[in-house]
């Protein structure tokens, strides 16, 4: 039975919202697996893109009540990057093979967006033949503008929920869904490839909730899709929650895969956090995206968004080899690349 429903979604890259749940806690998902891994090969074959993470900023003035970032944690010890040490991270990730950057923080307004440009075009022009992506959060258009303007092509900004109800019980009332949505609908409008993306197993979570992601990132088509297990983290009002299933994420994962068989798919850090096999189950699910950090190693502990999470102590080359070593054991390799999404299929 599940065979023929998989098969016509590999088909028609749609079902129906029941289908759907079925296929999100399918136990016996091998075959789903199976179809996800053949779309991915028919569109990247068995190349494994890197991103390299620059987390550069844990100070954030929200209050997401799963962040352990979040601007209420007083137990959270903060810290800021310079722009020279931004520049030495990416100076040492283009040594190691790294063709995108990614910025990434809280929303922390001390980085204004005439210095978020600056550093942009600095990044630009050290390393032209790279991609400079952005991680920063909610702000307005003519910020965005600037930054496209300055030279940075993308831009993620994980919706995290799309149902309204759910997202209240997630976020304080100041914080909005509406422009939120807002937000990637700007920057897919200003021309860079979005990436979006939504938490398994948050607390209230539902079945509906998954399926109202997936039917939300049917009407924005992002370039990027990033999903991982919601993970706790102690000093949050969420802290005592159960953590996300793995399982459920490793079939969104090849779910998201059948449906937008072009996306850009990270398997994430923190599947790699609940699973030890966690990175290499993502890609064998569908996944093509791999983001090692390139933070200074002195930092990456104190980029807590949520509890016990791996690689904070590897150098970036140490994190870069121990994960060619382990794409490579299930017969796919890390490319030295940007990376860029590829709309139509290239093997058939």
């Amino acid at each position: 039975m599940f065979e023929c429903v998989i098969d016509k979604l590999f088909a028609t890259k749609n079902a129906s919202d029941e289908v759907l749940k079925l296929l999100i806690d399918l136990d016996d998902a091998d075959y789903l697996y199976k179809r996800a891994l053949e779309r991915r090969v028919a569109y990247y074959d068995h190349d494994v893109f890197t991103r390299g993470l620059i987390e550069f900023t844990n100070y954030c003035k929200n209050n997401c009540y799963y962040c352990g970032l979040r601007a209420q944690n007083h137990n959270v010890e903060r810290y800021r990057l310079t722009p020279e040490e931004i520049y030495e991270c990416a100076d040492e990730g283009y040594e190691l093979g790294y063709r995108t950057f990614v910025l990434q923080g809280g929303e922390d307004m001390y980085f204004s967006d005439d210095q978020i440009c600056e550093i942009v075009r600095r990044l630009k022009s050290d390393h032209p033949d790279c991609a400079v992506t952005l991680s920063i959060g909610e702000r307005e258009r003519e910020a965005y503008q600037a930054f496209y303007d300055a030279g940075a092509r993308r831009y993620l900004l994980r919706h995290e929920t799309a149902n309204d109800a759910h997202y209240v019980k997630l976020h304080p009332k100041e914080m909005s869904l509406a422009h939120r949505k807002q937000c990637l609908w700007n920057l897919k409008d200003i021309g860079f490839q979005v990436g979006s993306g939504f938490m398994v197993g948050s607390p209230f979570q539902t079945l509906d909730d998954l399926v109202a992601d997936l039917r939300f990132l049917q009407e924005l088509q992002p370039d990027m899709i990033g999903i991982g297990p919601f993970i706790p983290q102690a000093d949050t009002p969420f802290g005592d929650q159960q953590a996300g299933s793995v399982k459920r994420t490793l079939n969104l994962v090849a779910i998201l895969r059948l449906m937008f068989p072009y996306a850009l798919i990270p398997s994430t850090t923190a599947l790699g956090t609940l699973d030890p096999k966690g990175r290499e189950l993502g890609i064998l699910a569908g996944a093509n995206v791999v983001m090692p950090n390139l933070s200074p190693t002195r930092f990456r502990k104190l980029y807590a968004i949520y509890d016990n999470k791996i690689c904070t102590g590897d150098e970036s080359a140490q994190c870069r080899h121990c994960l060619e070593k382990r794409v490579e054991s299930i017969g796919f390799h890390l490319v030295v690349d940007r990376g860029d999404v590829r709309r139509e299929a290239v093997k058939l």
